[in-house]
């Protein structure tokens, strides 16, 4: 079968086999793996499949249920999807290759020899500042003027920073 998009070549989870939650008590679940909601698991109380939304709610890994179980029911619950999981990279982990060549940050380009490459010497930045701006102590930044800082906005040179408008 076809497939449309990019590629995914990791990140997918395998559903988990079912939990058997046998022994619990009262008018909560604890769950192994987060849901996103109370479709994503079947659950059987004494081989009964209760009814999502009508006898039980799911968020995360906590079920709670309209009624209460005791330790002899036998309790089972079938994942049929897990919470989306989201991975957030490690600090200095994204390299340059990773990003797209088209990128823009802080509303300016550079130009020159190579078109918009790692040649280009010239940036290129807006004439407004529109945004308050703070300079990091021991830290230094330059921009080309003229520049025109618009009502209410606040440029904060810490101490042992250096701002320069050439």
């Amino acid at each position: 079968m076809g497939y449309v998009g990019n590629q995914q070549t990791e990140g997918f989870s395998s559903i988990p086999a079912k939990q058997d939650l046998t022994g619990a008590s009262g008018t909560t679940l604890t769950l192994s793996h987060a849901v996103s909601s109370p479709e994503a698991i079947d659950l059987y109380i004494n081989n009964v499949r209760q009814e999502p939304t009508t006898a039980y709610s799911a968020v995360a890994t906590t079920v709670t249920l309209t009624g209460s179980v005791v330790s002899t029911d036998d309790i089972y619950v079938v994942y049929n999807a897990l919470a989306l999981q989201t991975t957030v990279p490690p600090d200095g982990s994204v390299t340059s290759a990773k990003l797209d060549p088209n990128l823009v940050l802080g509303g300016g380009s550079f130009l020159g020899d190579s078109g918009g490459g790692t040649a280009d010497i010239f940036r290129v930045h807006q004439v407004e500042l529109n945004t308050n701006v703070t300079v990091a102590a021991n830290t230094n930044a330059l921009c080309a003027g003229p520049l025109t800082v618009a009502s209410g906005v606040v440029i904060t040179v810490s101490a042992g920073a250096t701002l320069v408008v050439a």
